[in-house]
């Protein structure tokens, strides 16, 4: 009896961190922004270019600029930019991805 209610209880617990792993993944499916839809913000003057994100967070924290990558947050669109400065730190900033403005910072 111990031997099936241990196995019921780790059955469930894999079901429950399968369903929470398929369900991060829908819901991060659905932030991702297709190339041809970045082209169309680009276009439409909704985002600024790449090298203009990269001059502002390259200002706002000097370093070498290691990753950069256009994600959709609570439906505002933001640059994530990580850097690694001078100390080997790694820094991350969230721009938004219109205004060029730093929105949040942090440092590892």
């Amino acid at each position: 009896m111990s031997r099936t209610v241990t196995l019921s209880f780790a059955l469930a617990a894999a079901s429950i961190v399968a369903a929470t792993a398929i369900g991060a993944d829908f819901a991060h499916a659905d932030d991702r922004i297709r190339r041809s839809e970045v082209r169309e913000l680009r276009e439409a003057g909704k985002i600024l270019p790449m090298e203009d994100i990269l001059a502002r967070a390259r200002t706002a924290q000097p370093g070498q600029v290691v990753e950069i990558e256009l994600d959709r947050e609570n439906g505002r669109l933001v640059y994530d930019v990580k850097l690694i400065d001078d100390a080997d730190a790694i820094h991350k900033l969230e721009l938004d991805a219109a205004t060029g403005e730093v929105i949040r910072r942090s440092r590892r």
